[in-house]
Order: C-alpha cells, then structure tokens, then sequence
C-alpha cells in the first residue's frame, strides 16, 4: 500500500524518548515507538506485554495489518480519493483516527462527529481536491500548534505536514 510506505518514511524507526507522550505506557512503564506504533498499542494488538527488543523488531509487514485495521478503515480511506486517503490516514496515525476523521468533516463543512459517513464522503467528493488538502493540512499546522509538546517536536511535525501535503497533491495526478 502506497500510503502506509509513504506514512512509514514520515515515521521513522525506533524511539524511546521519554519526552514523547506516545512512549508512556499507562502502568508506569517506559515505553517505545517502532515505525509509528507505539508500545501501549502493539500491547492492545497482540493481547500482551512486549519488551523494547520485541518493539524494535516490527517490520513493515508485521505493523501492516495493524495500520489497515486501526486507522486506515477507521477514516474509511479506501472511500477517499487518492492523495486526501494518503493525508488522512497520516494524521489518523500521528494524532488518532477520531481526531483525523473529526478534522476531515470540519474541512468540508460536515458535522464533526469523527465518524465517516455518507453525508462527509458526498461533501469530501463535492469539494475540489487540491483545496481540502491545503485546508486539511492547514487545520494539522493549527493542531500540531497548539500541543504543549510543540516546542519540543514542533519543527518536525511542521516538515512532516509540508512533506504530507507534497505528496498527496502529488498523488491527485
């Protein structure tokens, strides 16, 4: 899948930094991250704990399953059109997919209940393309903003929000 290559690229491998929100698990244990999985959710997945050697040993193909499931047919991506499933799907994974569903509908004007539908896919097909990924990615800018943890990975999201927005402006052609 095209999208899940390029959100990996954006992703990275692993990290451990306990800066990061992400790599906090709920019972005080230090967590990690592996090509954008976090621990606390490989721990859902799977129905146990995992170690950070187990973590560091994800591949692609292993996490696949878990991205299609969780947050690529959560946003309902295979509905969207190419390019705007590709910028959905990355913030479902940056940020959930309650969240990236929620941000989607607030762009075409649809009620914002974080559920993909009938009435937000005829709005996303009514609007021109191009412009609900520059509004899109305007309203992640905005989101990435007002993070506490923005001072801290800020640069990072704002590159990873221009890259996201090339590429899938990019993949309307």
């Amino acid at each position: 899948m095209r999208s899940l290559e390029s959100m990996l690229v954006s992703e990275g491998g692993f990290s451990d930094d306990p800066r990061d929100p992400g790599n906090r698990l709920p019972d005080g244990r230090p967590g990690s991250t592996m090509l954008g999985v976090t621990q606390a959710n490989w721990e859902r997945w799977v129905g146990r704990q995992v170690t950070h050697e187990e973590m560091r040993k994800l591949t692609p193909e292993k996490v696949a399953p878990f991205y299609k499931r969780k947050y690529w047919d959560a946003c309902k991506c295979d509905e969207l059109p190419v390019g705007l499933d590709y910028l959905v799907f990355d913030l479902a994974v940056n940020a959930g997919p309650g969240r990236a569903s929620k941000m989607l509908q607030t762009a075409v004007g649809a009620t914002p209940d974080g559920i993909i539908g009938p009435r937000t896919l005829a709005a996303v097909r009514a609007m021109n393309p191009e412009e609900l990924i520059s509004k899109f990615s305007d309203a992640k800018t905005e989101f990435y903003k007002s993070l506490p943890t923005f001072p801290t990975f800020g640069k990072g999201w704002l590159n990873r929000v221009a890259a996201v927005k090339i590429k899938a402006t990019s993949m309307l052609a």
